[in-house]
């Protein structure tokens, strides 16, 4: 189709309509170079729409969609979702979520200066791992404690300060791959040892480690698989012995744990996973765990061990390149600081999800149901299971009540509904099985209740009146 050059020739300059009052409103608000770029978009817009026949639009219009492009452009990239999937521990959603007083601990030393290398007792420099060492030394019975940003670079760290140019052994089992693709064996070569591999994939006994002992071994490595399971016909060399061995060897043990789970799991129908207290008192010289799987903070990775090991790899060089910030640092202390008080399960939301009774999670979703009932939507609840996630109680789940919608009676596709769910301004992860979308109480945070309910009426409604 020829455009109509008449009424591309009534669009207005880029100058223009920067000069009316809107156009310097935009300017005022946002700077003159990004109002002049939305500006040119949305006239490039209208010139396509006009070589497709529409008319020139008026000086408002072009404006509106000149605001309406940079509102756009200025939301935040990185922002809040609301978790429905059933995952707890969701490592795509970021992991677990933090608890009000470590999000208020944030804001607190965000805000202005803070202490976080400066000793306020002698008035000199300090060190900022000691805001949170007293408390690790507490919670796992360790000798010494410092943090780095996660719990690769926690291992990394301590492998390049504890068996660089040495050899470090480890099962075959254990030579794991974690997320984003990355491999045990890729980071244990980074630090600058030698991997020794010993045993089978499914069986190694303490004879193996023992068989494999040279004037080159520096440590013994054991990695918990908390991301994967090994059935059948297995065996695995408990830490005890694994201690018992490299210390009549004057050698390390060293446990990369992963999860952080500091509670008795099995209190809450889980399987039990290994807490670094235990993996202490079985005389492991190093722990390193993560602070945003089971313990319920920010991303971090933990050491804990013996004073002289933890010394060590505090000297190290590279400890600067994996320090841990002071965001992180405040949020992992008030973290720590509900596991001290005995409050984790009232406070942490990792920990609250996990121990939430079944009953309360069932009225959740009844109430959603009921909710919707009033407005003519056909929903319903049925049984389900939420898992753990995030590398952590690998095939573990808990009984749920989830909220479901038939594909057969919802006014439009399943996939659609799902995708109108997650562009909202405030988006909601669900998931779809079996022709059925569904919606788990457990990880939906309670306040975030009446928003759900909002937000499926609202799509299902807009959706039945196209």
């Amino acid at each position: 189709m020829i455009p109509d050059q008449n009424q591309l020739r009534r669009l207005p300059s880029v100058d223009e309509l920067l000069q009316t009052p809107t156009g310097q409103h935009l300017v005022a608000q946002f700077s003159r170079d990004l109002a002049v770029r939305a500006i040119r978009t949305s006239l490039a817009q209208a010139r396509i729409s006009i070589s497709a026949g529409a008319s020139c639009p008026p000086l408002t219009g072009l404006l509106v969609k000149a605001e309406d492009i940079l509102e756009k452009e200025q939301q935040p990239h990185l922002h809040s979702v609301i978790n429905a999937t059933g995952v707890i521990i969701n490592t795509n959603l970021g992991r677990a979520p933090i608890s009000q007083e470590a999000l208020q601990a944030v804001q607190t030393v965000s805000h202005g200066y803070s202490n976080l290398e400066y000793d306020l007792t002698i008035g000199e420099r300090g060190s900022r791992h000691t805001h949170t060492e007293a408390l690790l030394r507490e919670l796992t019975g360790a000798e010494a404690a410092i943090v780095t940003n996660n719990n690769a670079a926690a291992v990394l760290l301590s492998l390049s300060a504890l068996a660089h140019g040495r050899e470090v052994i480890i099962s075959r089992g254990q030579l794991v791959e974690i997320g984003g693709g990355f491999r045990v064996p890729d980071v244990m070569r980074q630090s600058g040892c030698s991997l020794v591999e010993v045993g089978t994939t499914n069986r190694t006994r303490i004879q193996d480690y023992a068989n494999a002992l040279t004037e080159q071994t520096a440590l013994l490595l054991s990695v918990h698989p908390s991301n994967f399971l090994i059935t059948g016909f297995t065996e695995s060399t408990p830490l005890r012995e694994l201690a018992e061995l490299a210390h009549n060897n004057g050698l390390l043990v060293m446990e990369d744990l992963g999860s952080g789970c500091l509670l008795n799991s099995e209190q809450y129908g889980l399987t039990h996973e290994p807490t670094p207290q235990e993996r202490i008192a079985e005389g492991t010289d190093i722990v390193c765990f993560s602070g945003d799987k089971l313990l319920g903070g920010p991303q971090a990775g933990i050491i804990v061990g013996k004073a002289d090991s933890i010394a060590s790899i505090g000297r190290h060089p590279l400890m600067r390149a994996v320090r841990i910030d002071k965001m992180t640092l405040a949020a992992l202390e008030a973290t720590l600081r509900h596991y001290q008080r005995g409050e984790a399960t009232t406070h942490i939301p990792v920990w609250r999800m996990i121990a939430i009774p079944p009953e309360k999670i069932a009225s959740r979703a009844t109430h959603w149901v009921t909710e919707l009932q009033k407005h003519g939507i056909n929903a319903h609840t049925q049984h389900g299971m939420s898992t753990i996630g995030g590398g952590s109680l690998p095939g573990e789940t808990l009984p749920t009540t989830l909220l479901a919608l038939d594909a057969m009676r919802v006014p439009l596709s399943l996939d659609e509904f799902a995708t109108r769910l997650r562009l909202r301004p405030h988006p909601i992860i669900t998931r779809i099985s079996r022709d059925v979308l569904l919606l788990d109480p457990r990880t939906v945070l309670e306040e975030q209740d009446d928003e759900v309910v909002l937000a499926l009426v609202g799509e299902l409604l807009t959706g039945a009146n196209h």
